[in-house]
């Protein structure tokens, strides 16, 4: 899900402006990168990961709550936003490409956020490099769940090779406008609350992305790989690379979420060795968008 800025009226005052933005080589591709406005140079360095999907777009109201905070820059992954796809787009691929963009641009260990898919791939990041990793905001994060849900079988059904593509290129063929209201409804807890420059921004890039080529085999690829996480043995699996996480966890669930079933915060406090909770009950699945003042303020305490 893509977005200009804040999705609420009180979210950032203010024209919604746009962060600068730039060409980054790393793994093989040109990933296009947004600089957090305004930042001072000396503050702590972050990195805003999205979700399938989404863009670096995803994280334009948290980032300007946060710029007299932290310096950051927000990727739009490789498939997704304007990056073409390089390769499978799964969640240790895309913790391999984190890898090599930190290594490039800081010399020190950053704040890294994620959501959803960008969450699970978060975590598979901060395990293999701790020395990375200042602390993680995690909202929704996609970590497996063990109960089946409605959005658990709508991935395994993208997931299923000829099936996945099928879906897609059916869903491709329904009215715009059909298509855009299901994805408003499917990720914000509230769609009314969306300012209407917001509601309009996204909509114009939901126009642009269906004419990327390589939207639909980055949404497969994605899927599978969400997929195959869950499938994952105990010592092979998210959970157990989140158990070795020992920097500050902020965990951020919405009771509206349709993708990940808040439920699971419980586990994930329990897991994560240093972790605070952050419960936002009339959110959906991109709570920095939705509520980023809420979500700002807790990563504040997080650091403090």
């Amino acid at each position: 899900m893509d977005s200009y800025g804040p999705v609420t009226g009180d979210a950032v005052p203010g024209e919604l402006k746009k962060w600068p933005e730039r060409r980054v080589p790393v793994a093989g591709v040109e990933l296009l990168v947004r600089d957090v406005p305004d930042a001072a140079p000396d503050l702590p360095p972050a990195l805003f990961v999205h979700g399938l999907g989404g863009s670096s777009l995803n994280w334009t109201a948290l980032g300007l709550m946060l710029n007299d905070t932290i310096r950051g820059i927000a990727p739009d992954l490789p498939g997704f936003g304007r990056t073409p796809l390089s390769g499978v787009t799964g969640i240790s691929e895309q913790a391999d490409v984190l890898i090599q963009l930190l290594e490039r641009e800081y010399d020190q260990p950053v704040h890294v956020f994620g959501n959803s898919m960008g969450g699970a791939s978060s975590v598979a990041l901060a395990a293999q490099r701790p020395d990375l990793v200042a602390s993680l905001t995690l909202v929704s994060p996609a970590l497996p769940h063990p109960r089946v849900s409605a959005s658990a079988l709508w991935f395994a059904a993208l997931a299923t090779p000829r099936v996945g593509p099928a879906v897609l290129e059916r869903t491709q063929r329904l009215p715009f406008d059909q298509r855009f209201q299901a994805s408003l409804a499917m990720v914000f807890g509230d769609p009314r609350s969306l300012a209407p420059e917001v509601r309009a921004a996204y909509e114009e890039e939901l126009h642009r992305r269906d004419t990327d080529p390589w939207g639909r085999q980055a949404t497969v690829e994605a899927a599978r790989s969400i997929l195959r996480s869950s499938l994952a043995r105990p010592r092979r699996s998210l959970w157990a690379d989140a158990a070795t996480v020992e920097c500050p966890v902020l965990l951020i669930y919405g009771g509206k979420d349709r993708l990940v079933d808040a439920r699971i915060r419980t586990k994930a406090q329990r897991t994560f060795p240093n972790a605070r909770l952050l419960y936002l009950p009339q959110s959906g699945h991109v709570a920095q968008m939705e509520h980023p003042d809420q979500v700002a303020r807790a990563f504040r305490h997080l650091i403090a």
